[in-house]
């Protein structure tokens, strides 16, 4: 409640502001470029989801919102970046499901990605996949279920990492799947695809954009998607949680702030982001990468990153899980 509370109050200050002050400052932002740093390097599904929304606020705003990838320690860098910047707007942060994690990963961080960032707009929801190898013998959920209680430890399960959504994810499903399924990881998801086309590994849970065209190929199998829901990207696979009441793994990016960012500036991103989000191109580029659109305001968003950091949180403490 304490999370939820803090990032709600985060978003919610404009009335503090006298009307003519918010005004202005919303009239005359952005005046120069707006740095929009990513925490991992060129070319992934976050640093996509970075440049096409800041084509459309460059496009929108008339300044360029120049991406910056700054890669390391989970996008903690990047993160830490952008607490200490001045909070005027003119540097963000494109938030991912690594940053609502390293609050649990980390022992130590000299930042609370909770109190010192304020919440703009939400973007869009990743989704991931459960593919297999073509050649494994299960091709649904319920058969891996039950063929892994047959065979306990015997199922290779590859991530992408031991503090990536992938093993997250994979570790949520086999708590409440009740399976044993011996866990194998891979520095990033790239080294772990060949690995599993080559049935090295039988199973994985990937980002849709990752393993979309192998999937189309017959190269992998899909056998559920870890959305609550369906995706547009994969409209025939099954939700996991179809089978396994309750599962849910949501990946998510959007944009955020220093937390004394002026609450006019926020609004008026929120503002062009959702109007982004409600463009059929725009939506379309999203499906594209395997993403739902995820629009609200500045309160909804908050409101979701600090459910999602308790409810990840204690998946991570009740694992046992630390990043390496």
């Amino acid at each position: 409640m304490l999370l939820r509370r803090t990032f709600l109050n985060l978003a919610a200050g404009a009335a503090a502001l006298p009307l003519a002050a918010r005004i202005t400052r919303a009239e005359t932002y952005p005046a120069r470029p707006v740095r929009l740093l990513v925490g991992y390097a060129p070319g992934g599904v976050t640093d996509i989801a970075a440049r096409v929304m800041g084509g459309w606020l460059s496009e929108r705003l008339g300044q360029q919102f120049v991406v910056e990838n700054r890669p390391g320690a989970s996008s903690n860098i990047a993160t830490g970046m952008v607490v200490r910047a001045a909070p005027d707007g003119y540097t963000l942060l494109l938030a991912s499901t690594s940053n609502a994690f390293n609050a649990a990963l980390y022992d130590r961080l000299d930042f609370n990605f909770i109190h010192d960032l304020a919440p703009v707009a939400s973007i869009a929801r990743d989704a991931f996949v459960l593919v297999a190898h073509p050649a494994f013998a299960p091709k649904t959920v319920p058969e891996l279920i039950a063929y892994a209680k047959a065979n306990p430890g015997k199922v290779n399960m590859g991530t992408s990492g031991p503090a990536s959504a992938s093993a997250l994810f994979s570790e949520l499903f086999k708590v409440m799947a009740g399976v044993d399924l011996f866990t194998v990881h891979y520095r990033s998801i790239g080294p772990g695809l060949p690995d599993l086309m080559s049935g090295r590994v039988d199973v994985m849970v990937a980002p849709v954009a990752s393993v979309v065209a192998y999937i189309k190929d017959g190269k992998l199998v899909p056998l559920g998607v870890t959305n609550a829901e369906r995706v547009h990207a994969l409209p025939d696979v099954p939700a996991i949680g179809e089978f396994v009441q309750g599962y849910e793994g949501t990946g998510w990016v959007g944009i955020v702030a220093p937390a004394k960012t002026p609450p006019e500036i926020v609004a008026l991103l929120n503002t062009q982001v959702n109007a982004a989000l409600a463009d059929p191109t725009f939506k379309a580029r999203l499906v594209e990468l395997g993403a739902e659109p995820f629009a609200g305001s500045p309160g909804d968003f908050g409101k979701f990153i600090a459910e999602f950091t308790e409810k990840w949180g204690k998946v991570i403490r009740d694992a046992g899980i630390k990043a390496e």
